[in-house]
């Protein structure tokens, strides 16, 4: 009999798409074989997000682009929106079998017991106090330049905001010598770059007990012998302590940027969110990083047009954004969550001022993207080659440490390979440079 044909899509963030991975693997050792969503196939999975209305529409889209590319193929959803919303996406004409974000480690099984045109099956349940870490055991399937590697799962923080403690549940931690186990794994198929990744990922070890934190875990990485390179996927600023500063300036291993979320600079909107911090504290932790960690690439996020957000408030945000000048800008329209306190607050803004906002701050992060790169012309960087260029022969394309695309001319046994590039210029959304060294 032929193999059946699993196309996967995902939508949403670098732990949505680690899991699809991990399904993609445990699918390919079951002896399916993985084909591209968009070709034909026996069995579709949609890997969904729910963080906002667009992310619910986006996933109800890649649904029905599912059932008009095969009516007779398995239509399976799972991820974050169908943890929260599996009644309203079993209602929707062909879905088959509907897995939340618990119990992912079974789909195989639950994938080969489903039934097409039947009734929809809902493999979701609730989080509960207690749950543990749920390990997928597979290996990425594709490349061998970055890995992803979930260490964490759930967040206790609650911002007034935010479904996702909804959909993933309370903190669990991967145990430290798992970790370590499928680090040292990763090296061993090749990849030289493993990117640390989870929900709240800085609150990494508080549900284990004793010294597991972050910062000790950093630690024992970088011993692991051909591990080239350490990235952290987001952290909180609530969690870069001294100690967690002092170990990512202490080796050239771990990677010079961070993803901090900001959400506004606004300390009366920061306090309506329920984040814990204030903008003067957001701001002395900057200076500590940019004195302690040179040329660091800073990312965050920003949400506009949060209920109560006045004039006054945005341009608060938008001055403190300037002032902070990050390498990169991901801005969201506020979303309201049903079930989330903010959806029910009163003044909620309406959508063409939340658009114009949005704009504002987008255009403000391309010139700062744009200063950014153009201050490391000059420079030497180490850069890990992931592809040729398909349109450009002869050219290839990487991220330096501190995250910014650079192309520069090589030769195919590259990709895979970390190089030292001398920066030479900026060209629209990338820099260029020449290899010198390795």
């Amino acid at each position: 009999m032929d193999e059946k044909r699993v196309g996967i899509v995902t939508l949403g963030c670098k732990v949505n798409q680690y899991e699809s991975a991990s399904l993609a693997g445990l699918l390919r050792e079951q002896g399916y074989r993985l084909v591209d969503f968009e070709e034909t196939a026996d069995i579709y999975v949609i890997n969904t997000c729910t963080v906002t209305h667009l992310s619910d529409r986006k996933s109800r889209q890649f649904i029905r682009r599912a059932t008009r590319k095969n009516p007779d193929a398995l239509v399976v959803v799972t991820g974050c929106y169908a943890q929260t919303s599996f009644s309203e996406i079993m209602k929707i004409p062909g879905v088959d079998l509907v897995v939340g974000t618990r119990d992912r480690a079974k789909i195989a099984e639950l994938v080969k017991t489903a039934v097409k045109g039947g009734k929809p099956f809902a493999a979701v349940s609730d989080y509960e106090v207690g749950d543990q870490f749920e390990e997928i055991s597979s290996m990425p399937l594709s490349g061998r330049t970055r890995a992803f590697l979930k260490i964490q799962e759930g967040c206790n923080n609650c911002c007034t905001y935010c479904i996702i403690p909804v959909a993933r549940g309370p903190l669990r931690s991967m145990k430290p010598d798992n970790v370590l186990k499928t680090a040292r794994q990763l090296v061993e198929a090749g990849f030289k770059e493993i990117v640390l990744t989870g929900i709240h990922t800085g609150a990494y070890g508080r549900d284990l007990g004793g010294n597991i934190t972050l910062s000790a875990l950093l630690r024992s990485l970088q011993n692991i012998p051909g591990l080239l390179r350490v990235r952290l996927s987001s952290i909180e600023p609530n969690d870069i302590t001294p100690e967690l500063v002092e170990v990512l300036a202490s080796s050239e291993k771990f990677c010079r940027h961070l993803h901090v979320p900001l959400q506004s600079g606004d300390d009366g909107v920061l306090e309506r969110m329920g984040r814990r911090y204030n903008t003067w504290e957001y701001l002395r932790l900057v200076e500590v990083l940019r004195d302690n960690i040179p040329n660091l690439g800073l990312t965050t996020d920003v949400i506009v047009g949060f209920p109560g957000e006045r004039e006054v408030d945005f341009q608060n945000t938008y001055r403190f954004v300037e002032n902070l000048s990050y390498s990169r800008l991901h801005v969201f329209k506020f979303s309201p969550r049903r079930g989330t306190p903010a959806a029910d607050y009163p003044e909620q803004v309406d959508p063409p001022t939340r658009e114009q906002r949005s704009s504002s701050l987008i255009r403000l992060g391309e010139k700062m993207a744009t200063r950014f790169a153009s201050s490391l012309i000059g420079m030497e960087l180490t850069v890990l080659v992931e592809r040729s260029l398909p349109e450009a022969d002869g050219l290839y394309e990487g991220l330096t440490d501190n995250y910014v695309r650079t192309v520069f001319p090589g030769d195919e046994d590259l990709p895979g390979q970390v190089v030292k590039v001398k920066i030479g210029g900026l060209e629209e959304n990338h820099l260029t440079g020449k290899i010198i060294g390795f």
